[in-house]
């Protein structure tokens, strides 16, 4: 599994993007967003049970990661017709501000290392990328627990201070000082 201080694999990936009728899709790549951070958050399957409750709150929490200068991308290796399907079923997932990116071939999600070695379906990994497409920061869950977007965001947030932050920092909090 790729980890801190690694480069973000490229990829090119088709993502349903939109309910609006014809712009439903678009083509992504690594370079879509230049000089924002990251926020890549995989999930294994849609019409599941625990994902749609973590997409749902990346999508509440969305003006919370942009007011950081960050893009939040869904990533699974169910199709973006499989994406735009599940949207338009789930009233959680209707108005979604952000990406669901399609690994149909599970390109981007082997190159992660995040495949589960039995199921062949992404785990629950989020990894924070820098504007230099550096990986900043990872986590994995296992299939049946979902993440907390709230440490996610806490976490872009002491990483954008370029500073020490101890244990349970939150922003307005000190940093330390060597």
């Amino acid at each position: 599994m790729l980890t801190i201080g690694d480069r973000l694999p490229a990829f090119r990936l088709q993502a349903a993007v939109s309910l609006e009728k014809g712009q439903e899709f678009a083509e992504l790549t690594h370079e879509s967003y230049p000089g924002k951070w990251l926020v890549l958050f995989a999930w294994p399957l849609d019409f599941t049970f625990v994902c749609p409750t973590e997409i749902a709150e990346f999508g509440r929490r969305n003006a919370d990661f942009r007011e950081r200068d960050a893009q939040v991308l869904g990533l699974s290796c169910d199709s973006q017709f499989v994406h735009l399907a599940w949207r338009k079923d789930h009233a959680d997932l209707k108005n979604l501000p952000y990406p669901m990116l399609a690994d149909l071939k599970r390109e981007l999600c082997g190159a992660l290392g995040i495949l589960h070695k039995d199921e062949g379906i992404p785990l629950r990994a989020t990894f924070l990328v820098d504007p230099q497409g550096v990986i900043r920061y990872v986590s994995v869950h296992d299939l049946s627990v979902g993440r907390n977007v709230d440490e996610v965001l806490r976490t872009l947030d002491a990483l954008q201070t370029d500073e020490l932050c101890p244990c349970n920092w939150k922003p307005g909090q000190a940093t330390l000082k060597v």
